[in-house]
């Protein structure tokens, strides 16, 4: 089991630049599929972003091209740049992962989750 802890949320002003941080322990974040979704008020829990064992990237359509997702081995952390900032992206957004290597846009399919990090933006 892996422990994923998230940081970086706060409140920001329309178009601006947040990064959001998932520190894993417990298990090494390599190798692994690991995800970020988010859950806006009244709505169901969505993807966001994903990275499969082999580093390659995925992403929802209302993201692509403003949010960037990355892993850092050495630091066990992942993490998700988020630009160009808008009021709809307003969420708490989850880290979360998965033993299985491969691509899930389906939480569901994640065993692992942090808490969650606050995102406001503020038109």
């Amino acid at each position: 089991q892996v422990q994923l802890v998230e940081s970086g949320g706060r409140l920001v002003q329309a178009g601006s630049s947040l990064r959001l941080s998932c520190a894993a322990s417990g298990r090494a974040v390599s190798g692994y599929a690991l995800g970020w979704f988010r859950q806006r008020p009244g709505k169901e829990r969505e993807f966001v972003s994903g990275l499969d064992w082999n580093s390659r990237t995925y992403y929802a359509d209302s993201v692509k091209g403003r949010f960037t997702i990355s892993r850092d081995n050495a630091k066990n952390t992942v993490y998700l740049q988020m630009n160009s900032l808008k009021s709809e992206d307003t969420a708490v957004y989850y880290c979360a992962s998965r033993v299985r290597g491969y691509y899930s846009g389906d939480p569901k399919s994640y065993e692992d989750w942090g808490q969650g990090t606050q995102v406001t933006v503020s038109s």
